[in-house]
């Protein structure tokens, strides 16, 4: 009897385990046949140079990259190919290696359940998007930006009555080298489809080119549930002044910026109760900003009014809203004064009010009363004040939450003050660009916070300070095209771990720094230009190998250029060695793919000039050098983008390439050579 009822209780819980692994889907065929296949034939029309769809093997569909499937009925539900990889300055057309490009196959409508589609930052070559995207009827959500489309948006994308999230922006095609033809958009001749989004709540169509006549207002007026919208350099130019009335219930962001709207804002923007984010900036807009505007009680995030034409006084009930925590006039016409009503906006977190000329210099005292300020914005004013002067604007309870500072170019003379390292929570500031003198003052190394200094292109004198070797958490150092000088040795960088950016150049500093130094920190900017260094290339430059911005020039080297730096820096795009005494030769260069700007000029550089393969490649100075030879044949043929070439005073000899004829120079030099022949007929 013992046996048997082992043997029952066996078979019970095999039983048990047979039911848990059928309520867990285990026993259910987790690909549909007629899915997989339609996947496959979407396949088939997709380039994949990376092979990034490898996976796309085998019967499980629902295993695949990029492809999820429902748990229970096991249709295919997502399609996710996504450009994992970020995008690349250096990479082809505007996209990299890994995005699919080629067709998108109408094989797809097998799989019926698609509720999310996402085929964002790869690169279609300019093909519309098919009509057949508007028939997956239970699609909530569809990305198709940053992917290469073109043409005209079909309508039948207003069949998708569940979509939620409609992505179309940055859509824009290049023709390859033909600069004469623009390039290709996403174009809407007619909006009303988009009307009949009617479970719409997300709707982004940044560069989308609207049409005039498009109807877009109307359309996005009759979308009940519409939550956020960007239509950011679309064409628009104009915003219907009136709306029989007004059904933006749920609309909080509304970004029309950078179109070319010349009307005055409109009336029916003060219905919209629920707005909290409104971006009108970089348009043409003419007149004084309405009154109405600032009763929109819920406006309690952002409001832009940047980049438009709007030439008047800031009006003092613009700081009425008590409850505004971000405001930006930026890129306007204003003139007078900044109202000391200003105080008035107790909740605000960043006030932009930068590239403003016309404001009067005078900067409210009422400022320092903003207690909850992190970001201020006054470049590009004319302030005409000496810095210290505004003690009383910034000693206020500001110090205690201001994070950034941003005061580039505003005639600011004087001495950098002491209050300055009151300002216990700065992480930013900027002062670039002015006439500030004096030594820096030792002061600005209690800025224990700081991340970014700013200080550049002013006349600032006397040695580096100390105590700026504190800032242990600053990342970007700008100090270049000041009057410092004195000796820096490795004591003074000891501490900037986080370091970055540095620029030192256009000073009289010397660098006392050893060949054998091992520097604290990975730059990827180095800006040393009219320092001095020691005669020998420095060594302790192999240690920083993430170097992509590179400037060296005039300070003083007269040695050849060792074969690991051409090894260890072929991903450098500004090299800048100028005007020293280095002699040798230069290697072949093609494998510098990502160069934009190659200055050796000036130099004792002799043999062949270097083969180049950078299809970015802007400027190539090589003058007052000893290079021979001949100008390659086909030099003109891969730097499509030259704006700069310079090989004077070498001794380079015979024919001058046809090839040049293929570039576009804003800069040709070939004088003080030994050229024959005749000049090209370009």
């Amino acid at each position: 009897m013992d046996l048997k009822r082992t043997q029952l209780l066996l078979l019970f819980f095999a039983f048990l385990c047979a039911r848990v692994r059928k309520l867990n889907g285990d026993s259910i065929p987790r690909c549909i046949p007629i899915e997989r296949n339609a996947l496959l034939g979407f396949k088939e029309g997709l380039k994949d140079p990376s092979n990034r769809l490898s996976s796309w093997v085998g019967d499980d569909c629902c295993t695949w990259e990029g492809v999820a499937c429902d748990n229970h009925t096991s249709h295919v539900v997502k399609l996710d190919l996504r450009n994992p990889h970020p995008l690349s300055y250096a990479d082809d057309l505007p996209y990299n290696k890994w995005s699919l490009g080629g067709e998108l196959r109408p094989s797809l409508l097998g799989l019926k359940h698609l509720n999310y589609i996402d085929l964002s930052m790869n690169f279609f070559g300019g093909i519309p998007i098919p009509e057949f995207m508007g028939s997956f009827r239970q699609l909530k959500y569809l990305n198709l930006s940053f992917a290469g489309l073109g043409g005209l948006i079909p309508h039948q994308l207003g069949n998708l009555s569940s979509l939620q999230y409609l992505d179309l922006s940055y859509n824009y095609y290049y023709y390859g080298d033909n600069f004469e033809v623009p390039p290709g958009f996403l174009i809407i001749d007619n909006a009303i489809w988009i009307s009949r989004l009617s479970s719409l709540r997300y709707l982004n169509m940044t560069y989308v080119q609207f049409r005039e006549g498009a109807h877009w207002l109307q359309a996005l007026n009759m979308l009940p549930s519409i939550v956020e919208v960007r239509l950011s350099d679309c064409g628009i130019n104009a915003i219907p002044l009136s709306l029989p009335h007004v059904n933006f219930t749920s609309l909080s962001v509304l970004d029309l910026s950078w179109n070319s709207i010349n009307s005055t804002i409109p009336g029916w923007l003060f219905n919209i109760s629920s707005l909290e984010y409104l971006d009108l900036s970089g348009n043409f807009i003419i007149s004084t900003i309405p009154g109405w505007l600032f009763n929109i009680s819920s406006l309690e995030y952002y409001l832009d009014l940047s980049g438009n034409f709007i030439n008047s006084t800031i009006p003092g009930w613009l700081f009425n809203i008590s409850s505004l925590e971000y405001l930006d006039l930026s890129y306007n016409f204003f003139r007078g004064i900044i109202p000391p009503a200003i105080k008035n906006l107790a909740s605000l977190k960043a006030l932009h009010l930068s590239d403003n000329w016309f404001l009067e210099g005078k900067i409210p005292v009422e400022f320092g009363e903003l207690c909850k300020l992190q970001y201020l914005g006054l470049s590009y004013i004319n302030i005409s004040k000496n810095l210290h002067e505004l003690d009383k604007v910034f000693t206020g309870c500001i110090k205690n939450s201001l994070e950034t500072l941003y005061m580039e170019n505003t005639q600011l003379g004087g001495y950098l003050p002491d209050w300055l390292g009151d300002f216990k929570k700065l992480k930013y500031l900027d002062l670039s660009g002015n006439s500030i003198s004096d030594p820096i003052p030792e002061s600005l190394g209690r800025l224990s916070a700081l991340q970014k200094l700013y200080l550049f292109d002013n006349k600032l004198n006397g040695t580096f300070p100390k105590s700026l070797g504190r800032l242990v958490e600053l990342v970007e150092l700008y100090l270049g095209w000041n009057l410092l000088e004195g000796v820096m040795s490795e004591e003074q960088f000891a501490n900037f771990t986080k370091l970055k950016s540095l620029d030192l150049s256009q000073n009289q500093l010397i660098l006392n720094l050893t060949s054998d130094w091992i520097p604290p920190f990975q730059l990827r900017i180095l800006f040393i230009g009219s320092c001095k260094l020691e005669p020998r290339f420095p060594a302790w430059l192999r240690m920083l190998k993430n170097i992509t911005y590179l400037d060296m020039s005039s300070t003083g080297i007269s040695d050849t250029i060792p074969d690991w730096f051409w090894r260890s820096f072929f991903q450098i795009f500004d090299l800048d060695i100028s005007s020293n005494g280095i002699t040798g030769s230069v290697p072949d260069l093609t494998n510098f793919i990502n160069l934009n700007y190659f200055n050796l000029s000036s130099n004792h550089f002799e043999g062949l000039l270097p083969n180049f393969n950078s299809s970015i490649l802007q400027l190539l100075d090589l003058s007052n050098n000893s290079f021979s030879g001949v100008i390659h044949l086909d030099i003109g043929k891969s730097m499509p983008y030259f704006e700069y070439l310079s090989l004077s005073t070498n001794s380079l000899s015979g024919e001058i390439s046809l090839s040049l004829c293929h570039l576009r120079y804003g800069v040709l030099d070939l004088s003080k050579n030994l050229l024959s022949g005749e000049l090209p007929n370009c």
